[in-house]
C-alpha cells in the first residue's frame, strides 16, 4: 500500500507539470482550432527565464518553507510576465496573417516557430546547449519530508508543486467561468463567427487566450526546473509537449477539464510504470520503465479507439 500511494504522489507531481502544459494547447485549441506545437518552447522559455530570474535575484535555499516561497514567488511571477509578451508576440506575428488562411499553413507554421525556438535557445549567446541547474529554493533533508507510515514520503517541493498547480488551475477556472473575458472565450469556442457577430472582438480573445496559455506553460517550466527535475535543456520541452498534447487529446481536445484529467492520468500512469517491479519473461527480463516514454501513445490508441472524442470531449459535426 505504501508503495501505490508512493506512486500516486509522483505521478500527481508529474501530471501538474503536464496538465498546465496541455491546458495552453487545449484553450489555443479551442477558440482558434489550431494545433500550437510552439506552446512547448514557451514551457522551456519560461523554465530559462526562470533560472535567470533566480540568479538576478541571488535566490539560495532557505532553512524555513516561508522563506523559500518568498523567493520562488517572483521567479515564477517573472517568468509568466516574459512568456505571456512571448505568447502574445507569437500569436500577433506568425498566427494573426493566417486567420483565414487553411488550416494546413498555419499548422505547418506552428511547426516552423518550434523550430526556430528550439535553434534559438540552442545558440552560444542565448541559453547554449549545456544543461542549466537550479539552485535549491526549498528547505530540504529529512526536517523538510513528511513521513507518512514506514515508507511513504512526501517532500516539501512536491506539496509546493502540486498546491501551486492546483491554485493556478483554479484561477484559470475562476477567469473562464466567472469574468467577461472568460464568457467571451467561451462563446468564440462555441461559434467564431457568431461571437465576431455579436460584437465580441475576437482579436482580443485569441490574444488573451495565448498569454494564458503561455503563463500556464511558463509556470510548469519554474515548477519543473526549481522542483522537479533541477537541470533544464533547449529541447526539454519536445518530450513534455508531446505527453502533455497526448494529455489533452485523451482528455478531449478543447475541453479544460479533459486536460486536467489527462494530465492527472498521463503522470499517474508514468508513476505507476515505472514502479512497476520487472518480469521474467522466459530467459528476458522485461523492464517496464524502458517503455514509459511509449506508454503514451499506447494510451491514446486505446482512448480514442474508444472515445474517438477523448474522455470528456464531445463529437462536433463539421459545418459544410
Amino acid at each position: 500500500m505504501d508503495q501505490f500511494l508512493q506512486n500516486t504522489i509522483n505521478g500527481i507531481q508529474l501530471g501538474s507539470i503536464y496538465v498546465l502544459i496541455a491546458l495552453g494547447y487545449t484553450m489555443v485549441y479551442g477558440v482558434l482550432r489550431l494545433i500550437n506545437f510552439a506552446h512547448s518552447d514557451v514551457f522551456m522559455v519560461g523554465a530559462y527565464v526562470g533560472y535567470f530570474a533566480s540568479r538576478w535575484l541571488k535566490v539560495k535555499q532557505q532553512v524555513t518553507l516561508l522563506g523559500g516561497l518568498v523567493q520562488l514567488l517572483p521567479v515564477l511571477l517573472i517568468s509568466m510576465t516574459v512568456c505571456v509578451a512571448l505568447g502574445l508576440l507569437i500569436e500577433r506575428l506568425a498566427y494573426r496573417p493566417l486567420r483565414r488562411a487553411p488550416r494546413l499553413t498555419a499548422l505547418i507554421t506552428a511547426i516552423g516557430i518550434s523550430l526556430f525556438l528550439e535553434g534559438a535557445a540552442q545558440l552560444p549567446f542565448v541559453f547554449g546547449v549545456d544543461p542549466k541547474f537550479y539552485p535549491e529554493i526549498l528547505p530540504s533533508g529529512p526536517e523538510a519530508t513528511l513521513h507518512v507510515g514506514q515508507n511513504l514520503t512526501i517532500s516539501q517541493n512536491q506539496l509546493v508543486l502540486v498546491i501551486t498547480a492546483f491554485v493556478l488551475m483554479a484561477i484559470l477556472w475562476f477567469i473562464v467561468q466567472r469574468t467577461k473575458m472568460g464568457k467571451a472565450m467561451r462563446a468564440v469556442s462555441h461559434d467564431f463567427d457568431a461571437a465576431a457577430l455579436m460584437g465580441i472582438n475576437t482579436d482580443a480573445v485569441i490574444s488573451f487566450t495565448f498569454g494564458l496559455g503561455a503563463a500556464l506553460a511558463a509556470a510548469g517550466g519554474v515548477l519543473f526546473g526549481a522542483l522537479t527535475f533541477k537541470s533544464i535543456l533547449p529541447l526539454m520541452g519536445v518530450q513534455m509537449g508531446i505527453k502533455a498534447f497526448v494529455a489533452a487529446v485523451v482528455g478531449g481536445i478543447g475541453s479544460i477539464p479533459g486536460a486536467m484529467l489527462g494530465g492527472l492520468l498521463m503522470g499517474l500512469s508514468e508513476s505507476f510504470v515505472k514502479g512497476a517491479p520487472h518480469v521474467k519473461i522466459g530467459s528476458y527480463d522485461f523492464d517496464p520503465s524502458r517503455w514509459v516514454d511509449a506508454l503514451a501513445f499506447v494510451i491514446l490508441i486505446v482512448v480514442l479507439l474508444v472515445r474517438p472524442a477523448g474522455l470528456l470531449g464531445k463529437n462536433t459535426p463539421e459545418k459544410v
